[in-house]
């Protein structure tokens, strides 16, 4: 079963994750495949951008908690979206929680439409949004990010827009992609290249100095007491013993 698939039209590649069964859930398949796709991308010289979309109600559940990758993966998967040579844009209609707002801390323009809503939901199953903070230490507002990454509570795409998460939101999701597509498709490829390597060049300076610590972290508390309790009980649709 193809987990990403993938269309093409005038520049523009779009990889959409079509896993229904775990709401584009980061599992070790999906991942693989996403990473096979923005390899290709990479190669393509007819590709002048990738839009990363979803089927279904969830651009991406964060991991697959029945058959999560391992941290380094999932650094390796966000890196290789910042360090492809062409833009990468993200476009949600749906929701999105924990590893999928790595996802879109990890592209260079997000969108979503006004029904979509977010959630840093780590917190609640015991564990810490490690390896995601990479790409959005850097890019997110830092007080807001302490909020909902401390309450794992939700939020709307106006404000998702507001503090950084999102690059623009609206009514119809492809009305705001559409300008933005369009001035990519007017750029040269050398200038996105380069203009693209300037803009993240911070971003990639966390890579360089915390990946692998925090890739530990990830590790040390997905393998901890309170993690697995917290994963049983949501697994189970019940509140773990913590919550008063």
């Amino acid at each position: 079963m193809t987990l990403v698939r993938r269309s093409h039209e005038r520049g523009i590649t779009t990889l959409t994750l079509d896993s229904p069964a775990n709401r584009n859930a980061l599992s070790i398949a999906l991942v693989a495949e996403l990473a096979d796709a923005l390899k290709q991308c990479g190669k393509d010289g007819d590709v002048r951008a990738v839009v990363l979309t979803h089927t279904g109600n969830t651009f991406c559940a964060g991991a697959d908690l029945r058959h999560p990758p391992q941290p380094m993966t999932l650094v390796r998967l966000l890196r290789q979206i910042i360090e492809l040579r062409k833009p990468v844009v993200a476009r949600t209609t749906g929701h999105v929680r924990a590893g999928g707002l790595g996802l879109l801390g990890a592209c260079d323009i997000a969108v979503a439409s006004a029904e979509a809503t977010f959630a840093f939901t780590e917190v609640r199953i015991g564990v810490a949004p490690a390896v995601i903070s990479l790409p959005l230490l850097p890019r997110t507002d830092p007080r807001a990010l302490s909020r909902y990454c401390l309450t794992g509570e939700d939020f709307g795409s106006a404000e998702a827009a507001r503090i950084g998460l999102l690059t623009a939101a609206g009514g119809d999701v492809d009305e705001v992609l559409e300008p933005i597509l369009d001035g990519l498709r007017r750029a040269s490829p050398q200038g996105l290249r380069e203009t693209k390597r300037l803009l993240t060049a911070k971003v990639l300076k966390s890579f360089h100095q915390d990946a692998g610590e925090l890739a530990g972290l990830s590790a040390r508390l997905f393998a901890s007491a309170d993690a697995r309790e917290g994963i049983t009980s949501l697994l189970e649709r019940r509140d773990p013993p913590w919550v008063l």
